[in-house]
């Protein structure tokens, strides 16, 4: 099998978030499977500042709408290539500034996505499968049952996989130009969308194979409250719609190896762990509290999917149980500013880092004793996962991958890998880590639920087996249709 993976970023590469670790992981896993793949990016211009990168001397002229944007193929080692457009895609950001998204994303991933087959054609490089990722690569699938209906690409499956639906490439209807498509996908059952244009949507009619990144949220998406107006679509495509726990790479993510923790450890001996608590407690310059005072860590976007309102209505009680908690990430302005208020009120209790810094994430995740996750929806989560490798237990409401990765302590059977609550309340989530807090005190029950956590295997073998078997029945279906 001949796979190319196509998205709008993969670590090691360049990465805002979940969407590159998962790629850039995924990719690694195959490689270690002896799999044939392969990965297009944008030549972003922190690519081409941080990698060493080969012109393969192929050019394309690729048309967004009435225009036509040159574009060159540059290549890292034998499986990894860049598409250049200079006008698109050499930018200080990926997707936009603090300011907002860039206005001409439709015009840029329409680019992107029409230069994956004409790269392919360009390099002789024909695969069996192509596996697209969230709404910039979305319209690589129906580009293949219209403009790229061609024999190069008769037996060439597709799959969609949907990292979150609340992004989705929804633009203005007068933009629709932009795809090159005929008028009669301008429509309910094509890509339009009350109006408007949505490019997810395009892969999610079209794709051979649907995946999200958990098998909860594969159900969860096709309900009026997660599906967010997609719910009918995915609705329709039920039975081809799969979910596949991400995993996490278990190389980087490794508390006995890793070098940027001041002490590694195991399960065996978490004697580290104290050592990077410690190291913590002061780096953040936290009062030590009571000797039973748990210190609870929040890693990750700042936004409304993550949690952020209740977390902060439930913040100074939290404080008030004797916790100490740190906070790092970034995201809405709003709930940065009420962050660092809580911070400045509660100082020597709580610490905020406003922006990500991967050093430091690495070692939160070892010094804390209690991740929090009370995400409104979370198709997946990889802090979870990570967090449970270091003995970092998590805390979460019960929705989409936190449900399928995270086992609910059971006091009775003294049983689980961490700690769930259901409603969106933040009394709910007070609760929550209320019994997680009597678990702490309990200083036996709480290493056994950590050592639990840290024996749970996140690593990607399994889910890439699941892909793979996956891109067998997109391909088996493909041939048919093909014969």
């Amino acid at each position: 099998m001949k796979l190319l993976m196509a998205a709008s970023e993969a670590a090691p590469y360049i990465k805002t978030g979940g969407l590159g670790d998962v790629t850039g992981a995924l990719l690694k896993e195959f490689g270690k499977a002896d799999i044939e793949a392969f990965l297009m990016l944008p030549l972003y211009r922190r690519i081409r500042e941080k990698f060493p990168l080969s012109d393969t001397g192929h050019r394309m002229r690729i048309p967004v709408g009435s225009r036509r944007h040159e574009g060159r193929i540059f290549s890292h080692g034998d499986s990894l290539f860049f598409l250049e457009c200079e006008e698109f895609f050499d930018r200080s950001e990926l997707y936009g500034t603090p300011a907002g998204d860039y206005p001409d994303n439709p015009a840029r991933f329409a680019f992107f996505a029409r230069a994956v087959p004409e790269a392919c054609a360009e390099l002789g490089l024909r695969p069996d499968v192509i596996h697209c990722n969230d709404w910039q690569t979305a319209l690589v699938p129906l580009y293949l049952k219209t403009l790229y209906d061609t024999p190069f690409f008769r037996e060439t499956a597709t799959v969609m996989t949907v990292h979150n639906l609340g992004y989705q490439g929804v633009f203005d209807g007068v933009l629709f130009s932009l795809t090159g498509l005929g008028p009669e996908w301008f429509t309910p059952e094509g890509i339009e969308f009350y109006g408007k244009i949505n490019l997810l949507k395009a892969g999610l009619i079209s794709a051979d194979i649907i995946t999200t990144v958990s098998e909860t949220y594969a159900e969860e998406v096709m309900s009026a409250e997660f599906g967010f107006g997609l719910d009918g679509v995915l609705r329709k495509r039920a039975g081809d719609l799969y979910g596949v726990v991400n995993g996490i790479d278990t190389d980087e993510w490794d508390p006995a190896t890793d070098p940027l923790i001041p002490a590694r450890y195991d399960r065996r001996d978490l004697s580290g762990k104290g050592v990077c608590r410690k190291e913590l407690v002061g780096e953040c310059t936290l009062d030590r509290g009571e000797k039973n005072a748990p210190l609870v860590a929040m890693v990750g976007r700042l936004s409304a999917q993550k949690g952020i309102d209740i977390f902060l209505e439930a913040a100074e009680e939290v404080v008030s149980m004797g916790a100490r908690i740190v906070v790092l990430g970034r995201g809405d302005e709003h709930f940065q500013e009420r962050l660092i208020d809580l911070a400045d009120r509660q100082k020597g209790s709580v610490f905020v880092k406003i922006g990500y810094d991967e050093a430091f994430a690495h070692r939160v995740y070892a010094g804390s004793d209690i991740l929090l996750m009370p995400s409104l929806y979370e198709p997946c989560g990889l802090s979870q996962l990570i967090a449970m490798r270091y003995g970092t237990v998590p805390v979460a409401r019960r929705t989409g991958g936190l449900a399928d990765t995270i086992m609910d302590y059971a006091p009775l059977r003294d049983t689980g890998t961490g700690f769930l609550f259901r409603d969106y309340r933040a009394e709910c989530l007070r609760e929550c880590l209320n019994r997680a807090f009597c678990a702490y005190t309990a200083g036996p029950k709480w290493k056994k639920i950590r050592r639990a956590a840290m024996s749970r295997d996140s690593s990607w073998k399994a889910s890439s087996m699941k892909y793979l078997d996956l891109y067998r029945i997109a391909l088996g279906r493909k041939r048919r249709e093909a014969e």
